[in-house]
């Protein structure tokens, strides 16, 4: 089969590989209808994610058909058309018996913090991803599900991660009807979770960023206000000024490691590899939310070190809710919200690219070449 695989920061091929096969009873093959390049992936293609090893292939975000099931599996048949979530879960230890299906306990060797996540480095368990042309997936009774027949491949496709996790990062912040949301960040995740506010009872929507392009999307797609940080000297100051000197109510963080705005932690975590991540967007959110208010972390950051401004946190009486999402639980609200008319999740879709072309595709995403804002891989075995 074809896979993108990684050779090293910055490259990825498209190579040739075993399909793979049931390892276990419980084991499903999936043949890969659509992928989609996240900008968590970027993080893994910057070299950003400790123990991302040559020859693993990326892809979080998939959907496809089923091809075989191992002997254990009664939920799911061959030919089934089935939606993935990013997170391999066993649905039976104690995180996972609490909903908690990003922690799960018994996938992944480092589980004292993440649990399993599809093509994310050995880091969260070293199973390969969804951007190939088949994929082995675990557990195949407990996370994928069939696609409803009414939900568009494309719509399916961003539920198994960037709409989910977008609305996850709108239910951490506990809005309030009427509070003050402030999203950093206006690439997919960030979208959704400044559409998702609304749905919450936010009283208004600000988004921030430094791409005009992606400040243009988040004013249509999620009928926000928008700030680019690039044009204000101190954004933080913006922000007290706009919400009458006080801060916003709740604060997303939907930025994560590679955070622009500040050099110095620019080049100590993405380039010297000294952080886990530029804290900038995390410290910007600490600063612009209001004493007493919550703030929502999404953004991916790795295991090491992060220079965060914990003692102004602490001493504003914040609130900080986070974690990696746990997909299946927010699929029914989302199912409701699609069906009903009010969200169209493939609107935020930019760029079609076929598997044959995903070292293009990371390229031009990591570059912010022509507008990109969401890119689908559609492999050629589909």
């Amino acid at each position: 089969m074809l896979a993108m695989v990684y050779r090293g920061p910055y490259k990825v091929r498209v190579e040739e590989k075993d399909i793979p096969t049931v390892e276990h009873p419980n084991d499903a093959i999936v043949r890969v209808t659509l992928a989609a390049i996240c900008g968590s992936d970027l993080h893994l293609y910057h070299g950003m994610m400790p123990d991302t090893r040559v020859g693993h292939t990326f892809g979080h975000e998939f959907i496809g058909v089923v091809e075989q099931v191992g002997s254990s599996v009664q939920n799911l048949k061959a030919g089934d058309r089935v939606m993935v979530p990013f997170n391999v879960y066993c649905g039976s230890c104690y995180f996972c018996a609490r909903g908690l299906y990003s922690n799960c306990h018994n996938v992944n060797p480092n589980a004292t913090a993440v649990g399993g996540i599809y093509g994310y480095s050995h880091t969260c368990g070293g199973y390969d991803g969804g951007q190939a042309e088949f994929v082995r997936v675990p557990f195949a009774d407990v996370g994928p599900s069939v696609i409803p027949e009414w939900l568009d491949d494309e719509d399916a496709l961003l539920c198994t991660d960037a709409l989910a996790t977008g609305y996850f990062g709108a239910q951490l912040g506990d809005i309030v009807e009427g509070d003050t949301v402030a999203v950093f960040g206006a690439g997919p995740v960030g979208l959704f979770a400044a559409k998702s506010a609304w749905f919450m009872g936010a009283g208004r929507v600000i988004v921030i960023d430094h791409l005009d392009y992606r400040l243009e999307k988040a004013r249509e797609f999620a009928h926000a206000e928008t700030f680019n940080f690039g044009k204000h000297k101190d954004i933080v100051l913006e922000m007290k000024r706009a919400t009458g000197y006080l801060g916003a109510d709740v604060v997303i963080d939907a930025v994560g490691a590679e955070a622009d705005g500040n050099l110095l932690q620019h080049v100590t975590s993405a380039k010297l590899k000294l952080q886990g991540g530029s804290p900038v967007a995390l410290n910007w959110a600490i600063d612009s939310v209001r004493k007493g208010g919550t703030i929502s972390v999404m953004g991916a950051y790795g295991p090491m070190f992060s220079a965060v401004k914990f003692g102004d946190a602490m001493n504003k009486g914040l609130t900080l809710n986070m974690n990696q999402c746990p997909v299946k639980r927010q699929w029914p609200r989302l199912f409701e919200h699609i069906r009903d008319g009010h969200l169209k999740p493939n609107d935020i879709v930019t760029h079609r690219i076929p598997l044959e072309h995903v070292d293009e595709g990371y390229h031009m995403f990591s570059a912010k070449l022509d507008n990109m804002i969401k890119p689908v891989i559609v492999p050629t075995a589909s």
